[in-house]
C-alpha cells in the first residue's frame, strides 16, 4: 500500500535524544529515513531508544542510515561495534580471499547495525583508486581496477543483504579520479569521455539492481558540465540512462561545502536535476525547516521508487557474530574457508 507522500529527506538530528521541537519537525516532515553520526551515539540502549523514537516521530518504519564502512569512515567504534581497517588494506591482506572476507566483514557490520536500530549502510563505495585520488578517499576504495572494484562491491553489497541491512551505493557515477576533499572543495575531473566510461562509470553499471545509490558532488568537464554530478540535470540523466539505475537517487551529504549557495539553494538545485531525495548531515533544526519548505515532498516518480526501495527491505536473519568472526580471521590468516 502507497504511503502518505514522503518529505524529499533524509535527515540528522542534534543529539543523543530526539528533542520535541524534532519529534513535531520529523512528524510533519515525514522525511524518507534518517542518518547517524558521531554525536548521535553514546551507547547501544541509547542508539536502540534514538532508533525507535526516530521511526515513532514519523509512524511507520524509515529506515535509518549510518556510514560505517570501516578505517577512517566508521561511526561506530567499539564497545559499540569492532574496529574495522580501512578497506583497500583489507582487501589487500585478505589476498586472494578477498571476495569471502569482505562478504563475511560486512554481513558482521550488518549484524552490528540491526542490532541497534540501524537498517542502511552507505556502501558498498564503487570508486575505482588510483595514484592520485585524494588521500581522503583513496583507501576507502576497493581496489585499483575495474574488475577489482566490482567484484568486491558486490561482495560488500551481498554481504550486507544477508546481514539485513539496505547498501547505498556511492559516488555515482564515480569519485576515483578526484584531487579534492569534496567535503571541502569542489573537485574538477578533467579525464576523457573515454576513460570515464571505460572505468569510472563502467564500476557502477552492473549495480542497477540495487535500491539505492548516491551522488557524487564532481564536475565532469571533459563532458561539458560546469555544475557537479548532483546538481546537473545531464549528469542525473547520464544516471539513470547510461548506467541504468533506476533506484532511488540520494544526494551526498548537501552540506558539504563542494556544493554553493544555502542549504536550500542546494537541495533546491539538487532535486530540479533529479535527485529522489536530499541527504542533510549536518546542520541545525531551523536549516532543516528552511530546506524542507524549499523541497517538500518527493514527486510521483520518486515516491515510486522510494516505494520500490522499501519492498526490498531485506530479512533480518539470527547470526552468530563469533562464528561469521572466526571465519573472517581465518581468510585473513590466508587460510581457505
Amino acid at each position: 500500500m502507497t504511503r502518505s507522500a514522503f518529505g524529499a529527506a533524509i535527515f540528522g538530528c542534534d543529539g543523543t535524544r530526539l528533542t520535541a521541537d524534532e519529534a513535531r519537525f520529523f512528524a510533519d516532515a515525514n522525511p524518507f529515513g534518517f542518518i547517524l553520526f558521531n554525536r548521535n551515539l553514546e551507547s547501544a540502549d541509547q542508539i536502540r531508544t534514538l532508533t525507535s523514537d526516530l521511526r515513532a516521530a514519523v509512524g511507520w518504519n524509515a529506515p535509518i542510515f549510518i556510514d560505517q564502512e570501516g578505517g577512517r569512515v566508521q561511526r561506530l567504534r567499539p564497545p559499540l561495534a569492532r574496529d574495522w581497517m580501512p578497506p583497500l588494506d583489507h582487501v589487500a591482506l585478505l589476498g586472494t580471499h578477498a571476495t569471502k572476507g569482505m562478504r563475511l566483514r560486512y554481513q558482521i557490520i550488518a549484524a552490528e547495525l540491526v542490532s541497534l536500530g540501524i537498517d542502511a549502510n552507505c556502501a558498498p563505495m564503487l570508486d575505482v583508486a588510483r595514484p592520485e585520488t585524494h588521500k581522503f578517499l583513496r583507501n576507502r576504495c576497493y581496489g585499483t581496477d575495474l574488475e577489482t572494484v566490482v567484484e568486491i562491491g558486490r561482495a560488500v553489497s551481498d554481504g550486507l543483504l544477508a546481514g539485513g541491512v539496505f547498501p547505498v551505493m556511492k559516488h555515482m557515477p564515480g569519485h576515483g579520479l578526484a584531487q579534492m576533499d569534496s567535503h571541502l572543495d569542489l573537485p574538477l575531473i578533467t579525464a576523457d569521455a573515454a576513460t570515464l566510461d571505460a572505468i569510472d562509470f563502467a564500476a557502477f553499471r552492473p549495480f542497477a539492481d540495487l535500491a539505492m545509490g548516491m551522488t557524487a558532488h564532481l564536475v565532469y568537464a571533459a563532458l561539458g558540465e560546469t555544475r557537479p554530478a548532483t546538481t546537473s540535470a545531464s549528469m542525473v540523466s547520464r544516471i539513470r540512462h547510461y548506467l541504468g539505475f533506476n533506484g532511488l537517487l540520494m544526494t551526498d551529504d548537501i552540506s558539504m561545502q563542494a556544493l554553493s549557495g544555502t542549504v536550500p539553494d542546494r537541495g533546491a538545485a539538487s532535486m530540479e536535476a533529479g535527485c529522489d531525495v536530499i541527504l542533510h548531515c549536518n546542520g541545525t533544526l531551523s536549516e532543516r525547516i528552511a530546506l524542507m519548505d524549499r523541497i517538500g515532498t518527493m514527486p510521483s516518480a520518486s515516491q515510486r521508487r522510494a516505494e520500490a526501495a522499501l519492498a526490498t527491505r531485506p530479512d533480518v536473519p539470527d547470526v552468530d557474530i563469533t562464528a561469521l568472526t572466526a571465519k573472517l580471521a581465518q581468510l585473513e590468516q590466508g587460510q581457505g574457508a
